[in-house]
């Protein structure tokens, strides 16, 4: 009797949609529709936090452009780009997060871990849908532990840390679709 049950099931389960089924496997790294975004355009992003190195503004608009130019097919041109993006960064502030006891009760406690945070407003207009347009902020931070490191010495990394992380970011809210 099993043997003929299991006949019945090989011919049945076919009919019940496995037929219809379709697996895919794949990644799609982004929604660009590349018939009709062809470029971008990002114009030079400003300081507006009143903080941070010299060149930040120049650095972040930079490592933007690279960003999009090494994860897209899409142009980088001077302006009237079919995705635009521009801004400002509007923060940049560093705070203590953890006190560490001296311990001896002379010596005034001190910070633990300062963290650096960055937050950076971004306008994106896309000229091909105009319900993807946003102005929006991104923020990050890193901390870092002022006992073994010097603000000074560990400032450029930390801003280009997070950078990158907020440059992620604004990718998967533009164009990822994730």
């Amino acid at each position: 009797m099993k043997l003929s049950s299991w006949k019945v099931l090989l011919y049945i389960l076919p009919l019940l949609g496995f037929s219809g089924c379709k697996i895919s496997y794949g990644f799609n790294p982004g929604r660009i529709n590349y018939d009709e975004i062809k470029s971008f355009t990002v114009e030079n992003f400003f300081n507006d936090s009143g903080g941070g190195p010299a060149n930040m503004e120049q650095l972040f608009t930079e490592s933007l452009k690279e960003f999009y130019q090494r994860n897209t097919k899409l142009e980088l041109v001077r302006s009237n780009g079919d995705l635009q993006f521009s801004g400002a960064i509007t923060r940049y502030t560093l705070t203590p997060q953890a006190a560490v006891s001296s311990g001896d009760g002379n010596t005034p406690d001190r910070a633990g871990q300062m963290r650096l945070t960055i937050v950076v407003e971004v306008d994106y207009i896309n000229l091909n849908n105009e319900e993807d347009n946003k102005k929006q902020p991104f923020t990050f931070f890193k901390d870092y532990d002022p006992r073994t490191q010097t603000f000074l010495d560990i400032e450029s990394q930390l801003v280009e840390e997070i950078f990158e992380a907020i440059i992620q970011d604004i990718f998967t809210a533009t164009v990822a679709n994730w």
